[in-house]
Order: C-alpha cells, then sequence, then structure tokens
C-alpha cells in the first residue's frame, strides 16, 4: 500500500509536526563501538515488545523466540522496525500527547540497535550474555485477571460462503444482586476470531440513574453500552474508584458480526466480568461510547484522503482515560482535537497509519489524561483510500459509504471517561498544575 507522508495528511489540519529521521539515515558512530548482538542487545527488546505474539502457538506468523527462530527473518524485522509497522502501535510521533500506558512501540534507540545488528550480519553473540526467559500470557487466558462472572453467549455456525451476519442473542448474566463493575472483557468464546468482526456487549437493565455520555438517556429497560471486541481488542481495567453498576437480574446483549472465511467455523461470544469487592462503594462513575460519529460518510471510487468529520458534545465534567479508533478497511488515519468552551483548540492524539486488523485502545498515562471541562466538543476527523494503492481495499473501483459490513466503512472513536462533578473537576486541575513544573524546574539539569 502506498505509504501516506504523515505531512500530507495532518498538515492539512494546522498540525505542527515533528519528524524523526529513521534509523537507517542516521550516522552510525565512529569505530571502536562494541558489536550488537542478538543474545545481549537485540533479545532484550524483542521480550519486551514483540514475543508476546512472536512465539509458537501465538498468534503472529512466526516465531522469534530464539536467534533460530529470528536469524531467518532479520531482514524483515529492519525494514518492519523501520517503518513502525512493528511492533502495531499507530499513534502519530510528535502530534498530541505522547505519554500512554503500556505503550509497546520502539524507541529510536532500539530501533537502530535492530539495524545495526542485521547490516553487521545478524551475529548471534555469547549464548550466555541472554536474558532469562519472559513468562507469557495464555493468549485464551483473560488479560483482566480471573472474572468473577462469565457470560457466555448462544453457539453460532457461519457457513464457509455467504454475505456477513449480525444480529443480536440476549443472555441473562444470573446475578441475584446489584454489583459494582471494575473490569469488563469479551472475545470469541472458541477461539475462532478470523471470523469475529466485532462483538459490542451492552447492559439491558432497568434505569439506575447512571449519567448518560453526550445527553444519551438510557431510559428504562434501556440499552447501555458495556464492551466491544475487535481484533487487537483486550479487555477494559477501569481508573481505580471508577465503576459501572450491573443490576440484579440484569441481562447482556451481545450484538454480534461474523464474516466467512471460506471454512465452516463455530463461535460462542464470551464476556468477562470482574467486580469490587461486596460492600466497595465506588466515586466515579466510568463509560466508554461513541464518539464523533458520523454515518453521512461519502467515499468515491479511486480517491485517497477522504476527510471526514464528527463532532460530541460532553455535558458533564470529563477525565478521558483511553483513546481507540474505528474504521474499516478503507481506513487510514484519525485526529481527535478538543474544542474547549472558551473556542481554543488541542490536539488530543492521532493515529497516522490505521490498520483494520489492529483495534488497539491507547491508555493515556494519568499525568496526561485530558481533563475536559462539560460544554467541551470532541472533534473527530478521519481519512480514507478509496483506491487501488490500498492493498486491504475490497473494492476500489465503486463508492462506499457508511455501513455494518466490512465491506462498508465507518468513522468514530471509542472513547473512555470518568464523570466529574464540578468540585472533583476543579479538584483534579488544580492537582495537575501543582505537578507541572516550572519553567526555572524545566530548566534544570
Amino acid at each position: 500500500m502506498k505509504d501516506f507522508g504523515l505531512p500530507s495528511i495532518l498538515m492539512g489540519i494546522g498540525l505542527a509536526v515533528t519528524l524523526v529521521p529513521s534509523a537507517a539515515a542516521q550516522t552510525a558512530p565512529a569505530g571502536g563501538t562494541p558489536q550488537v548482538t542478538f543474545t545481549k542487545d537485540v533479545m532484550p527488546i524483542l521480550q519486551r515488545s514483540c514475543l508476546q505474539c512472536h512465539r509458537p502457538a501465538s498468534m503472529a506468523p512466526m516465531s522469534l523466540l530464539t536467534y533460530q527462530d529470528a536469524r531467518p527473518w532479520a531482514r524483515s524485522i529492519k525494514r518492519e522496525v523501520e517503518a513502525r509497522n512493528m511492533p502495531p502501535w499507530h499513534i502519530a510521533r510528535g502530534v498530541g500527547l505522547q505519554k500512554f500506558k503500556d505503550d509497546p512501540s520502539l524507541s529510536d534507540a532500539e530501533i537502530e540497535t535492530i539495524s545495526k545488528w542485521v547490516d553487521s550480519g545478524a551475529p548471534q553473540g555469547n549464548p550466555s550474555d541472554m536474558p532469562p526467559p519472559v513468562q507469557f500470557r495464555d493468549d485464551n487466558a483473560w488479560t483482566i485477571g480471573e472474572p468473577d462472572l462469565v457470560v457466555t453467549s448462544v453457539r453460532h455456525t457461519i457457513p464457509a460462503e455467504g454475505s456477513d451476519w449480525w444480529g443480536n442473542y440476549v443472555i441473562d448474566t444470573g446475578l441475584t444482586e446489584d454489583r459494582w463493575l471494575r473490569a469488563v472483557e469479551a472475545k470469541p468464546g472458541l477461539g475462532n476470531k478470523q471470523v469475529v468482526h466485532h462483538l459490542v456487549g451492552s447492559l439491558v437493565q432497568d434505569d439506575d440513574n447512571d449519567i448518560e455520555l453526550l445527553g444519551r438517556s438510557g431510559g428504562a429497560g434501556g440499552d447501555q453500552f458495556l464492551v466491544e471486541y475487535a481484533v487487537g481488542k483486550n479487555g477494559d481495567i477501569f481508573p481505580e474508584g471508577t465503576a459501572r453498576l450491573v443490576k440484579a437480574g440484569a441481562k447482556i446483549r451481545f450484538n454480534m458480526h461474523y464474516h466467512p472465511i471460506g471454512e465452516e467455523k463455530v463461535d460462542q461470544g464470551q464476556i468477562a466480568l470482574y467486580f469490587y469487592p461486596k460492600g466497595y462503594t465506588p466515586k466515579f462513575y466510568y463509560q466508554s461510547s461513541h464518539t464523533g460519529d458520523n454515518d453521512d460518510m461519502d467515499l468515491p471510487a479511486g480517491v485517497d484522503n477522504i476527510r471526514t468529520e464528527g463532532y460530541s458534545r460532553l455535558n458533564q465534567n470529563a477525565r478521558v482515560t483511553a483513546f481507540q479508533p474505528h474504521l474499516h478497511n478503507r481506513g487510514k488515519a484519525q485526529c481527535m482535537q478538543a474544542i474547549y468552551p472558551d473556542g481554543t483548540l488541542e490536539m488530543l492524539s492521532c493515529t497516522d497509519r490505521y490498520k483494520f486488523g489492529w483495534h488497539i485502545v491507547y491508555n493515556y498515562a494519568d499525568d496526561v489524561a485530558p481533563l475536559l471541562p462539560k460544554g467541551t466538543v470532541l472533534k473527530v476527523t478521519s481519512w480514507h483510500n478509496n483506491t487501488a494503492s490500498n492493498i486491504y481495499n475490497p473494492d476500489p473501483i465503486n463508492w462506499t459509504g457508511f455501513g455494518q459490513r466490512s465491506i462498508d466503512d465507518m468513522s468514530f472513536a471509542w472513547v473512555s471517561y470518568v464523570w466529574l462533578d464540578d468540585e472533583e473537576f476543579a479538584k483534579q486541575v488544580a492537582e495537575r498544575k501543582a505537578k507541572q513544573p516550572t519553567t526555572t524546574q524545566q530548566q534544570q539539569p
């Protein structure tokens, strides 16, 4: 796929972009530098950012667990890390907020280390320099920890051929008392991730006086968004002190979207619930929801860099904890900006190389998570490529618009919020300012 340059896309919305030269373009240090080896220099990088997927029986197409595994792929590894295609992390560098939790992306120095290793012949090095092996989580295990309750949907057979299928199954949770939720996760229940486009779980329960996002009203018996699964998505662990209420007698609506892959498969979606201890009283309400939706999309055939905008107004003060772009196969980039009540504009985050196969949740570090006063408008801008240069484009010769199918497209972001009253909001803003270094402090060595 033709690579769109960051400036060609993002400069169009007035961003100051800081470009970092690739490792290949940087000047190598003078002679006498110790040799870069796999065991001493490269394996620690792979352990931190690559091996959870690149190991036997995991989701990646090849293992990098040993030198013998990795050596045949050395040039491919260099190419992919220099292009920042791997590890998957699509936040635009130098644009908006840059501090996130669990960020697997490589530093410039780490990329340079891998490049030097490959350019010097990819030597193994001394086997005694190999770091101790790491313990990996089971790919089929819940990332939120051992759940208190797993709600399982209906077994559904996806035929080898046919059109996409989407529909709903409503399942009773079996809860006999109200419980405060602290983490939730959804996944295909039988491991057939390749046929599941998405699983969206919603609570079906009586009105519990939750604060609704952006003025939406739940109403008695109304569905309330709970969790979403798509490829690359892990669980949602709520910030300490925040919660969702799951009431006695609640049901969960499983909204499923299946896609045939040429072989009959069976799936049975699951949603895991992890509760606070009984008697615990949370302080804040937590919610994730669509933000910046635009269903009026116009993607003409043969056109690149098609821009779509959507707006959502916050009717409560909020701390934004996470940003997750959602586009389909023609999706290319997305930015989220805050338009404050006084009219000032702030760039929050941009993804500059969106890929539909990776629905990554970008969790802001606590000290930079945006604090937004009520009345703030979140502007979500997306770009699409509906040309044959997009190798993921299923139909580049035809117009495309909004739709639920994989061959249609979308433009919105999942955004996670902690809702704050005026007193708590003012308190958190003051605490944030007090922790920011002064100009004098910043100049100190």
